[in-house]
Parts: structure tokens; C-alpha cells; sequence
């Protein structure tokens, strides 16, 4: 923004302005009509096929003669990497037909005829501007439980379930309440703050780990002419991506547990207020890059690629979205968020990572499990090492990088993951509560904020406002933590 707002208590130290007491590709939501029919369509009369013998090569049984349909979403990662892991299934079931493959922008209208028929695909990469809301679809029954595949034999050591081989979080999140796994996200995302470590080379830096070297840096870089940080203003919801996993950090992931399950005063957790005063602090002292929240994530991108913000939230898809402007000596790296203070509850490598990428099989498939098998073998080694290759990005299979040489960024992704251990955190608010997330916590709550328009304590208020009330609301299926 460049200037200090009138809200600035200049005599202030950060330890007085901060007290306390402790610590999306873009998506569009469904219209009710689809969610409606697909919810309620009972009227299919294609009958499942027979299941096969399991054996040890077939260990969930499929049909070994029966046909099988794939709709992958075209998106940024394409489809080559299914069509690749779709030929391995082909040489299993050799006596089955060729399996059928489609790709699509638009997923939602593509199948939603399907679904009103009841006769969906077997696998569906449910991902896109028009990705179905995997919340109603769960809550009206229209998945197959995905339990069997996940305690299959994983594909290259039998001695390994599916669900062993898994990364941190990515069965949790297919897991919508209680032990049921619905959706198989199989792409892996880190989040957090993204940054060129030649930029910060450049000033003699290096990445802050607590948030008085954030703000030193951020000066420094004022004094260059170069804003501390950047972000998608026009889709501010981008912001969660470090804030949440900050707010975990300081005051422990049963904070952002408790925003999910949408607890009464989740948000006057002290560890909130804590995290909301320290990023309004970046606008209060002028670090966030002039005229950011009228910025794209396109735009916001471009802008750091270009060198004039040194940070900007967002997730590991980043590479290939900004590959267009990020000059070959960029070094891009991600960093996990900065300590507050050495009150926080969980250490400095605390991070968001999490699966995308959701892959469902539908509960009125013809053959439920040839999809999974599919699946199943997409998380082999060799099919996720395909697709990292070929889309720079993780895949929810635990490995599958040994032997390949990783851009920066990635490296960088499996470096911090490597660091946060166990501290990974996984907040639920943007599978379960999509508006919730999105226009109201995101655009109308933190978005103002980070523009200036409202304190730290107003927006607080607001946020709680659209909780509280998102719980009251009978018309939502509501989630909790297990």
C-alpha cells in the first residue's frame, strides 16, 4: 500500500501492538439445481458389473473382462499423466476393453447429466472452475467409500497398505466425518510463503524464521524500493495459505481445529488476534506492494516474479502458473511461517501441506472397483514419478523423487516437509465451507483487512459473525474433527 494508516500507533513497540495471551486453482460453487439432482437421482438402471477374484496381483477384485471410464479435469497438469498410468492398467487387465478416457475444462456440466441419470463415471478427477462441492456430494451419498482401496496392498510392496504409503494428511482430508475416506487427492501441495532466494541474496539476506527479522527485512527491502510482500488482493483468500498455518504455530493446531469444526469465539483465540496484528502490521508500515488489492493471483505473481515484492502466500502450483514471467536465475523457494515469537506452541518448519487434485469414485459407478485400481496404481512409485516429471508438482505418494533432479522450488517443497516432521498442519475450512472460506472469511474479513479498511479487532468480530452463523445454517452439511 506505501503509506502508514491512520490507524498506526507510531510510539508502539510490536510486543505492544501484538499483546496476548498466548498463541484453489479457483473454484466455483455448484448451483443448487446440479447439487439438487445429483443428490437426488436414483434413476439409473445400468447395473453394476460382477466383481472379480481378488488374488494377489487383483487384491480388490476387479472384474478382469469389465470396461472402465475415466474423466480427468484439463487443467494445469494436463492429462497425459493419467493416460500413462491408464496403459498399466490395461496391461493388468489385458482381456478388459481399452479403458475409455476423457478429459474436460468443465466438469460440472460435463457429467451432471451423468449424475442425473445415474450413470456416472468410474473415476473422476474432480478438480477445476467447475469442480463439484465434495462436501454436498459426500453429504448426499453420491461416493463410493474408498476404505477398500486404502487397505489394499499398496502396489510395490504388498507388505504396505495403500493408506502407509500416503503423505501427512492426505487420507484425513478424503475423510469427511468419521472413518470413511471419500475423495483420494492425489496431488500434494505445500503452502506457505514463496520467495527467490537470489532476491534476498541480493540484499544479503537471508529467510526470516521469527517475525522481527521478517519486519527488519521487509524494511530493508522498503529502503531498495522493494515491498516486503505482494498477494492476489482481488482473491485475498490466497492469504490463509501462510495465515492459517501461523495461526496453528502460535497457539497450536487445536486452534485451527476448533475453526473448522466452527466452535463458539474460535477466532477471539488469543492466537488469532496474535497472527491478524502481526500481518496488519506488514500494511500498517507500509511493506505490502502498492496497489496489490486490486491484483489477480496472475497479476500478484507477475509482479514478484519480477522482483518487486520479496514474499507472496500461495502453494506449490505457483511454479508452473508464474513460469511464464520467473526468470531462469529466480531460485524460487518456499519458506514456512515465521516464528512470532518463542511463546509459540509448535517450532519454526510448522507448515499447510495437504493433498489437491481430488479423485472420487462415484457411488453408482459400474465399476467401483476398477477405479480404485486405478488408483491404486497411480500410487505407485512409478506413476508418481511420472508425474512429477512431467508437471512439477508432488504427488500424495510418499516418495516417488529419488533419482530425479527438482527444480528449486520443489526441492525446496520436499526440504520444508522434511523439516516440519510431524507439524503439519491441515486446516479444513476450504473443503467443507467454501463460501464460508472464500467470500466471507477471505474477501469480506481478511482481504479488507490486509487493505486497510478494517482493524485487526473488527475483522475478528465479522469473521465470527459468518461462523457462527455458517452453523446455524441447517441447508449446510457441517464436518467436524474426529
Amino acid at each position: 500500500m506505501g503509506f502508514t494508516s491512520g490507524r498506526t500507533n507510531e510510539g508502539l513497540g510490536r510486543r505492544d501492538l501484538i499483546k496476548r495471551s498466548a498463541a484453489l486453482g479457483l473454484i466455483a460453487v455448484p448451483t443448487m439445481s446440479f447439487l439438487s439432482a445429483c443428490a437426488s437421482s436414483d434413476t439409473g438402471t445400468d447395473e453394476k458389473v460382477e466383481k472379480g477374484t481378488k488374488s494377489a496381483k487383483n487384491p480388490l477384485g476387479v472384474n478382469e473382462t469389465a470396461a472402465l471410464e475415466v474423466v480427468i479435469f484439463n487443467g494445469g497438469f494436463g492429462e497425459q499423466y493419467a493416460i500413462d498410468a491408464e496403459k498399466k492398467y490395461n496391461e493388468a487387465f489385458p482381456k478388459a476393453p481399452k479403458v475409455k478416457h476423457a478429459a474436460t475444462e468443465k466438469i460440472q456440466s460435463t457429467l451432471q447429466p451423468r449424475f442425473n441419470g445415474g450413470t456416472p463415471p468410474d473415476l473422476i478427477d474432480n478438480s477445476g472452475a467447475e469442480q463439484m462441492d465434495m462436501g454436498v456430494l459426500v453429504g448426499k451419498n453420491q461416493l463410493a467409500d474408498l476404505t477398500p482401496l486404502m487397505d489394499a496392498p499398496s502396489y510395490d510392496d504388498p507388505a504396505k497398505k495403500v493408506r502407509d504409503t500416503l503423505r501427512p494428511g492426505v487420507l484425513e482430508m478424503g475423510q469427511f466425518e468419521g472413518d470413511p475416506v471419500w475423495v483420494m487427492y492425489y496431488a500434494y501441495t505445500v503452502y506457505g510463503v514463496w520467495y527467490s532466494q537470489t532476491n534476498l541474496e541480493k540484499l544479503d539476506a537471508t529467510y526470516p524464521e521469527n517475525w522481527d527479522d521478517m519486519l527488519a527485512l521487509c524494511a530493508k527491502a522498503k529502503k531498495k524500493g522493494i515491498a516486503g510482500w505482494t498477494y492476489p488482493g482481488k482473491y485475498p483468500y490466497y492469504l490463509p495459505f501462510s495465515l492459517y498455518p501461523f495461526i496453528g504455530k502460535i497457539g497450536g493446531r487445536e486452534v485451527l481445529d476448533k475453526i473448522d469444526n466452527l466452535e463458539p469465539n474460535a477466532w477471539k483465540d488469543p492466537a488469532v488476534k496474535a497472527a491478524f496484528e502481526a500481518y496488519y502490521e506488514l500494511f500498517q508500515k507500509g511493506y505490502i506492494l502498492k496497489g496489490t488489492p486490486g491484483l489477480t493471483h496472475i497479476q500478484s505473481q507477475t509482479e514478484w516474479t519480477k522482483g518487486k515484492a520479496l514474499f507472496i502466500p500461495n502453494g506449490s502450483w505457483v511454479e508452473n502458473e508464474a513460469a511464464p514471467t520467473t526468470p531462469d536465475d529466480f531460485k524460487m523457494m518456499v519458506g514456512a511461517p515465521s516464528s512470532l515469537d518463542s511463546s509459540d506452541k509448535l517450532p519454526f518448519g510448522t507448515l499447510w501441506a495437504s493433498g489437491g487434485e481430488p479423485f472420487v469414485v462415484p457411488a453408482k459407478a459400474k465399476n467401483p472397483e476398477g477405479g480404485m485400481e486405478q488408483l491404486r496404481i497411480m500410487l505407485s512409485e512409478e506413476s508418481s514419478k511420472n508425474f512429477t516429471k512431467s508437471v512439477k508438482s508432488l504427488t500424495a505418494f510418499n516418495g516417488g523423487t529419488d533419482g530425479l533432479t527438482l527444480s528449486t522450488a520443489m526441492q525446496s517443497g520436499v526440504d520444508v516437509l522434511k523439516k516440519a516432521g510431524d507439524n503439519v498442519l491441515n486446516p479444513r475450512l476450504q473443503d467443507w465451507y467454501v463460501k464460508l472460506q472464500k467470500e466471507q472469511i477471505g474477501i469480506a474479513g481478511i482481504g479488507e483487512m490486509m487493505a486497510g479498511r478494517a482493524t485487526p479487532a473488527e475483522t475478528i468480530k465479522k469473521i465470527q459473525a459468518f461462523a457462527d452463523a455458517a452453523a446455524k445454517d441447517q441447508s449446510v452439511k457441517h464436518y467436524k474433527h474426529q
